[in-house]
Formats: structure tokens, sequence, C-alpha cells
């Protein structure tokens, strides 16, 4: 086979996965996932029906930025 025939390699895409397999693989409950989301510190990468599907690496990081207590957090409500 000469090189002008072969197909040229793909880069690699992030693998999204559902938030219950995310979840299991971060090792936390899917209700964690939903509230990182709800406090901002994770994003859902895309949808597929009603299921929502991160990136692993995205997950990860939210879970090490909570375990060393530093993730981006919610806005201060005012005091009144």
């Amino acid at each position: 086979m000469t090189d002008r025939h072969r197909t040229p390699a793909l880069p690699s895409l992030p693998a999204l996965v559902p938030g219950s397999l995310a979840a299991r693989e971060a090792g936390v409950a899917p209700a964690t996932l939903r509230k990182w989301v709800q406090l901002g510190r994770l994003a859902a990468a895309g949808r597929v029906g009603r299921a929502h599907l991160y990136r692993l690496e995205d997950v990860f990081a939210a879970e090490r930025a909570t375990r060393r207590g530093n993730g981006p957090r919610p806005p201060a409500r005012p005091s009144p």
C-alpha cells in the first residue's frame, strides 16, 4: 500500500459519557455531579435525548477542585 492511499489519522476527540458513568468513574454519586453543575463547577458537554453527557477530564477536574476546596464558588448572596 502506498502512502497516498492511507486514510489520514483523525484527531482523538474527548469521549462523552452519561452522568451515571461519569459519576461512577469519579467515585461519586450521580447527585454529586448534578450538584456540581448547579454550583457551576461542572458543565455538561452535550446531550442525547434527556441524558446529559460529560467529558471525563472535566469531571475529574471538578472532583480534584472539590477535594482541594478551591473550585469555583457561586456568587455570595447579599445579606438582608
